[in-house]
């Protein structure tokens, strides 16, 4: 199987997932295999509601809607047109994922199969339903796949390299564990935003969105802001407020009552507005429902701050701050290829 067999069919399956959008989910002609998939999937998606209760129809019809924007002929030829793919004797991969957000270990599956080489998937309990399903898919329309994508749930084995990605906690184990291994692991990062008090409404309307989706639980999301000495909250906050339904997600306001119980009771000086909390604070990761923030006295010596700590933080927002910066509203809209923790997963397989 040649490369522009693999590319096809990913773009297949970009048209497959395009019909599960945000504001209608509605069967189209001409999407290959879909009398066999397309109602499976309905009810994959279903099940993946039903077992984890941060997942829901909205934000894995997000996911979904940003794959299928992502997996299309012209994006992934720009990608894939920067490598020169030569793998005459491919290797297996294992790829141990996260769960946090639908879909999160999506780019590192698409890496692998693209590069030629073969996975190992271990997946996380609290996303098992969708990728297995969009694993059939592939090789229903491209059955060259077949045999080249192994879910697996107990000890792996038999593997040549492996993308792990978890906390920081389990990242020791894995240096560990795979210490012998060709490896990209990867340890917890959040995002930061950098607001200089000359937003635009609509600015920091984008900014909400990259703080609330997927109730803040990616590395993507901004967990804290940083803002000029006496900032005013209020315009932030204005912002925010088109985002107050969230609180009537039972597993948020769970988390936001409780952390707001534990800052009241520890005397914490914080502002609120009935569903997000702002807390100074020097730490990057902020609890759900919490935003941090810090002030800073220059730009400069922000940059300087965060280029020092930049092993922390996998996303920085905002405007004419820097030339790596993210546009408001943007940090969970990737690129394939915007890496994460911005390194090149394509080119490391490539060098297997």
């Amino acid at each position: 199987m040649d490369l522009q067999q693999r590319i096809n069919a990913f773009v297949k399956l970009g048209k497959f997932i395009g019909q599960f959008k945000q504001d209608n989910i509605t069967k189209t002609d001409n999407i290959e295999a879909n009398d066999l998939f397309f109602e499976g999937f309905n009810h994959q998606i279903k099940l993946a509601q039903e077992h984890n209760g941060w997942f829901t129809k909205t934000n894995i019809l997000f996911a979904l809607e940003s794959w299928a924007n992502a997996l299309t002929g012209r994006n992934i030829n720009k990608w894939t047109s920067n490598y020169n793919f030569n793998i005459e004797h491919p290797k297996t991969v294992a790829i141990i994922m996260a769960g946090n957000i639908p879909l999160v270990g999506f780019h590192d599956f698409l890496s692998v199969l693209i590069s030629g080489h073969k996975v190992l998937v271990k997946q996380s309990s609290n996303d098992k339903h969708l990728l297995p399903f969009l694993a059939k898919y592939l090789e229903v329309v491209e059955p060259q796949f077949k045999g080249k994508i192994t879910f697996k749930e107990g000890k792996l084995e038999d593997f040549d390299a492996v993308i792990a990605t978890g906390s920081d906690n389990t990242a020791r184990y894995f240096e560990y564990y795979f210490k012998d291994k060709p490896s990209i692991i990867r340890k917890n990062r959040n995002s930061v935003a950098v607001l200089t008090g000359n937003e635009t409404e609509q600015q920091l309307k984008l900014l909400s969105e990259d703080i609330f989706r997927y109730y803040g639980l990616g590395c993507r999301n901004v967990s804290k802001l940083f803002v000029p000495k006496d900032y005013n909250f209020d315009a932030f906050f204005n912002a925010m407020y088109h985002w107050h339904p969230i609180i009537n997600q039972a597993k948020y306001a769970n988390n936001y009552d409780y952390n707001k119980a534990v800052y009241l009771m520890s005397e914490f000086n914080m502002l609120e507005n009935g569903f997000l909390m702002i807390k100074e604070d020097e730490s990057y990761s902020s609890p759900i429902a919490t935003l941090f923030y810090e002030y800073y006295d220059t730009l400069e010596s922000l940059k300087q701050k965060l280029n020092t700590e930049a092993d922390k933080i996998q996303c920085v927002v905002a405007d004419q701050f820097s030339k790596d910066e993210i546009a408001f509203g943007n940090t969970q809209k990737p690129q394939l290829w915007d890496y994460a923790d911005n390194v090149d997963t394509v080119e490391f397989l490539l060098k297997r």
